[in-house]
Order: structure tokens, then C-alpha cells, then sequence
């Protein structure tokens, strides 16, 4: 069984993307529609990563860190943000949160792997 991933994006089209990418490197990957989502799946099942949105409905990306930095089941899981939002301040803001890392939408397949790989050695 492969190491497992979980994304939350309220995009569907990177959620497929995301997906796709992470499936074809041999990881297990579990799906969220926003924070909120994330954080109820979260609460049952054990993860290893997870990549994150910024900017969602109901729960954003900052929101849904601090809630699984709260959390003892996944507390101490990477938590890579995955978002078109670049500003340093926004990245302190994630950082702060308890943010692992960040990825600037769009990105390159080969990208987001060489960060899963370093972030789950």
C-alpha cells in the first residue's frame, strides 16, 4: 500500500490533476472539496500528506492547517499548500499556520512529485 495523500481543492479539474499525478507515483489519495470536507475526512483516517488550497469555500487553506494542527490524528503530518497566491505574506501566513510548503499554481506534474517525495522522504 502506498503512502497516502490528501487534497482539498474546491477545483475539481486540480483535484483530477492532483490526483492523476500522485496516483501514477504509486501514492493512495484521498479527495476533498473544501476545508471543511479535509477536516471531517481527516477526523476518521490517518493520512500522510496533505495538499491544500488556499482559497476555499466554507473552511480556506489556513483554516484547515490550524484545524489539522489541533487535531492529534494528523498533527504532525506535511501540510503543503498548493495555490496561484505567491505573496511572501500570504506564504508567512501558511508558514505560521503550520504550512510544510508551498506550491504556485499552475505547476508542473514532475514539480509536485519531487515535493511529495522530499516532504515524505
Amino acid at each position: 500500500m502506498g503512502k497516502i495523500v490528501m487534497t482539498a481543492d474546491d477545483s475539481a479539474s486540480v483535484r483530477q490533476m492532483v490526483a492523476f499525478t500522485l496516483k501514477q507515483n504509486g501514492y493512495d489519495v484521498i479527495e476533498a472539496v473544501d476545508g471543511q470536507d479535509a477536516l471531517t475526512k481527516l477526523a476518521a483516517k490517518k493520512v500522510d500528506m496533505l495538499l491544500t488550497d488556499l482559497n476555499m469555500p466554507k473552511l480556506d487553506g489556513i483554516g484547515l492547517i490550524k484545524g489539522v494542527r489541533a487535531s492529534a490524528l494528523n498533527k504532525f503530518i506535511p501540510i503543503v499548500m498548493l495555490t496561484t497566491e505567491s505573496q511572501d505574506s500570504k506564504k508567512a501566513e501558511g508558514k505560521s499556520a503550520g504550512a510544510t510548503g508551498w506550491i504556485v499554481k499552475p505547476f508542473k506534474p514532475e514539480q509536485l512529485i519531487a515535493v511529495v517525495k522530499k516532504v515524505l522522504g
